[in-house]
């Protein structure tokens, strides 16, 4: 399965931070945002990923990550002139998918939880159909939003409703086969001028081919796009990484957890990092690595090895 980002956008709902830098390269706490989406398709087992953005942005990102070899990744770049939609996104990345099965998350979406690992390369074996992840939230007006049966079956989706019938949003992050291009390629602007993500949903939903996740006490779905939401995301982040003492999307260490790059090149990665809080976790993990790759020594009972 391949991934893309999509990075788009002007970001006026943080203007005027975002005057001079993309949103996506504003930091939450102490990474670029963009991190957390492409740390979550890490996750996933993905490896293959393409990233949109604007014309002025994408040398931004060709700077930031440049192949994606040094975390063992394959990173290419596509652009999107205009925020034309979500959907948008199968169309630019259509020939870079090559009818294949694909995730697709927004850049500004951040996720966290107890066994997220396991639940996205679950959803990274799709082979037919689609399969989303929903949240519970308290303004479902603001997303497209999933409305369940007696039997918490998906019955339909409403992109923005004015009233909703559900408080289940459907997250940034989707997954799909090989035909979501052929379908986007099919879908019409909505009254907004926009290619809808909802719409290309609600086909799957109709074929009967769409699965909905919902992710319940434990897990964490932020996206970060107003002033609010990004504050409230740092504020989680630094409150998890100061009192645990980890990192939430470290590229190096999932790269090195998922078998993308070998114990080498973390550790020049590591001895490479400046000093920094980051460059300090990267140590102290190459330090743990180093001891854990000592060889025991040998017992001494009773003055016999």
């Amino acid at each position: 399965m391949k991934g893309i980002v999509l990075a788009g956008g002007s970001g006026s709902r943080l203007y005027p931070m975002t005057a001079a830098v993309t949103k996506q390269l504003l930091p939450i706490y102490d990474k670029p945002m963009i991190y957390y989406p492409v740390a979550t398709l890490m996750l996933a087992g993905i490896r293959d990923i393409l990233l949109i953005s604007t014309p002025r942005d994408i040398e931004r990102y060709v700077e930031l990550f440049g192949d994606g070899s040094r975390w063992g990744l394959n990173i290419s770049y596509a652009e999107q002139p205009r925020p034309n939609g979500i959907a948008e996104a199968f169309r630019i990345g259509r020939s870079f998918l090559a009818g294949g099965p694909s995730s697709l998350i927004l850049g500004d979406n951040l996720f966290f939880g107890s066994g997220l690992p396991q639940r996205l390369s679950d959803a990274a074996a799709l082979q037919h159909g689609a399969h989303i992840f929903a949240c519970r939230v308290d303004d479902p007006e603001r997303y497209g939003v999933i409305e369940f049966d007696a039997e918490q079956k998906p019955v339909s989706i409403i992109e923005k409703p004015r009233h909703a019938h559900s408080n289940w949003a459907v997250t940034g992050l989707y997954f799909y086969d090989g035909r979501a291009s052929d379908i986007a390629a099919d879908l019409r602007p909505s009254a907004r001028g926009e290619l809808e993500i909802t719409d290309l949903n609600a086909r799957y939903l109709k074929e009967g081919n769409l699965t909905v996740e919902r992710l319940g006490r434990g897990f964490a779905w932020l996206d970060t796009g107003t002033p609010e939401t990004l504050m409230a995301a740092t504020q989680f982040v630094c409150a998890l990484e100061t009192r645990q003492g980890i990192k939430i999307a470290c590229l190096e260490e999932i790269a090195l957890a998922q078998g993308f790059i070998d114990a080498d090149e973390f550790a020049r990665q590591a001895a490479a990092a400046p000093v920094s809080a980051y460059g300090r976790y990267l140590k102290n993990l190459l330090g743990d690595l180093e001891l854990d790759a000592r060889p025991m020594p040998l017992r001494v009972v009773n003055g016999r090895q």
